[in-house]
């Protein structure tokens, strides 16, 4: 019936749909009509395979640079190796993308193993602002 809504049982129902039905002219197109015309990335993000498309909730992460310290400290964060980044993939749920930003380029902000845990969560993937490694595993997976 022309002018309804469907309703979706659940997100995934729906990416099924979006991933058999839909591709990004289109979506840019009913986008850019409806007013939403700052809605892509810029050219700076690459996919680690020109073959890769994101669909998904985002789950934003904003990093920031920890600096262990070998003296006494009032913030617990600071004798953590790697902050909270673990507790922020661990918090991933089927669908989402993990979408990182706010680090310096100091280090990798994504890799193989982080990866293998999302892909196990559920996780449809993940989108950072700096530096992935283990590319030849994570196309691999």
């Amino acid at each position: 019936m022309a002018g309804s809504i469907r309703v979706y049982g659940d997100d995934a129902e729906m990416y099924r749909l979006f991933e058999a039905e839909l591709f990004v002219a289109v979506v840019g197109d009913v986008m850019d009509t409806i007013g939403l015309q700052h809605q892509f990335l810029p050219p700076v993000f690459k996919p680690v395979d020109d073959k890769t498309r994101l669909l998904g909730r985002a789950m934003p992460v904003l990093e920031t640079d920890i600096f262990l310290s070998n003296g006494p400290t009032h913030n617990p964060l600071m004798t953590k190796p790697f902050g909270l980044m673990f507790e922020a993939l661990d918090d991933l749920k089927p669908g989402e993308i993990y979408v990182a930003s706010g680090a310096s380029p100091r280090y990798a902000l994504w890799g193989e193993l982080m990866s293998t845990r999302a892909k196990i969560l559920g996780a449809h993937g993940a989108l950072v602002d700096g530096f992935a490694r283990d590319t030849d595993g994570i196309k691999a997976l």
